[in-house]
């Protein structure tokens, strides 16, 4: 019998620069060129996915290269451009129709910072600016760009009732049914 996740949280919001990313920009002639994502991320939006629980990413930035990795991770929400994460956050909630207590937050520097307190759960990067670590419930092992997605999904399962092998077997199980994108 397959155990079931039992948590609270049913979104997971991703900032990209400096957390699904290293924050490093490759710029050119013609504005921002390339990104830099982990795999173990991708990974990690398939994990939350088998249990049932969404997944976005709220981005101060916009670029091509973002959009084609939102596409190819078929997140489930996706805002980008928009600083003011507030008013953003309040219309994904609406969308949604989920409640603060059931999202989770991952966000590394000061624009992030109007979610914390309000999610129920934020999140932040090992290397996150100062005044996100202090207000961040959890602080993960990880640097931006470093698997952070990927430890925070764990997280949220294995506080959620299961351990790392029942988190990771319907992922295991549906390899060729879930298309996984890594």
């Amino acid at each position: 019998m397959q155990a079931t996740y039992a948590g609270p949280v049913k979104l997971v919001l991703f900032d990209v620069d400096g957390v699904l990313t290293d924050g490093g920009l490759y710029l050119g002639p013609s504005g921002e060129l390339l990104k830099k994502f982990n795999v173990r991320d991708g990974l990690a939006v398939s994990l939350l996915r088998c249990h049932g629980i969404r997944s976005g990413v709220l981005s101060g930035k916009s670029s091509e290269a973002l959009d084609f990795r939102i596409q190819q991770l078929k997140f489930d929400v996706s805002v980008t451009g928009r600083l003011d994460k507030q008013s953003a956050y309040q219309k994904i909630k609406q969308d949604l129709g989920v409640e603060d207590a059931e999202v989770a937050y991952v966000g590394d520097d000061v624009v992030d910072l109007p979610l914390a307190g309000r999610v129920g759960l934020f999140f932040a990067p090992s290397d996150a600016h100062a005044m996100v670590l202090a207000k961040a419930d959890h602080v993960m092992r990880a640097r931006g760009g470093g698997g952070v997605a990927r430890e925070v999904a764990e997280h949220i399962l294995l506080s959620g009732g299961l351990s790392l092998e029942q988190a990771y077997q319907p992922l295991m199980e549906g390899w060729s049914e879930l298309h996984v994108v890594q």
